[in-house]
C-alpha cells in the first residue's frame, strides 16, 4: 500500500488561501488517481476532488473555481491549492490514492485504498 502524509493545514480568515500537500511513498505514485477529501464536524466524510494518472482532474460543485489540485510525479506529491477560503471549509482534509485508471475521476471512497491522516484547515469569519 501507499502511505501518505499531508501537510499545510492551518488556521487562516475567510478570503485567504492555504495549499495543502500530500507526499507519497512508492514506485506507483504516478499511476494513482489522487484524492482529497474532507470532514467537518458532526458531518460525513465528503470528496472535494481528485487527479488521475493522465493530470484530468474533477472537483465538488462546492469548491469548482476556488480550489486546484496539482501532482508532481518527480516529487511524489500531490497538492491542493484552496484559494477564497469560506468558514465552512473548515474541516480534517485527507489525502488518498486509488488504482483507477479512468480519465474520470472516481468521487466514491470506496475507489480509494490508501489514506493520509488528516490535515486540520480552519477558516476564522
Amino acid at each position: 500500500q501507499v502511505q501518505l502524509v499531508e501537510a499545510g493545514g492551518g488556521l487562516v480568515q475567510a478570503g485567504g488561501s492555504l495549499r495543502l500537500s500530500c507526499a507519497a511513498s512508492g514506485r506507483t505514485f504516478s499511476a494513482q488517481v489522487m484524492g482529497w477529501f474532507r470532514q467537518a464536524p458532526g458531518k460525513e466524510r465528503e470528496f472535494v476532488g481528485a487527479i488521475s494518472r493522465y493530470g484530468t482532474t474533477g472537483y465538488a460543485d462546492s469548491v469548482k473555481g476556488r480550489f486546484t489540485i496539482s501532482r508532481d510525479n518527480a516529487k511524489n506529491t500531490v497538492y491542493l491549492q484552496m484559494n477564497d477560503l469560506k468558514p465552512e471549509d473548515t474541516a480534517v482534509y485527507y489525502c488518498a490514492s486509488g488504482a483507477s485508471g479512468s480519465m474520470v475521476v472516481p468521487i466514491w471512497e470506496t475507489s480509494y485504498n490508501s489514506w493520509g491522516q488528516g490535515t486540520q484547515v480552519t477558516v476564522s469569519s
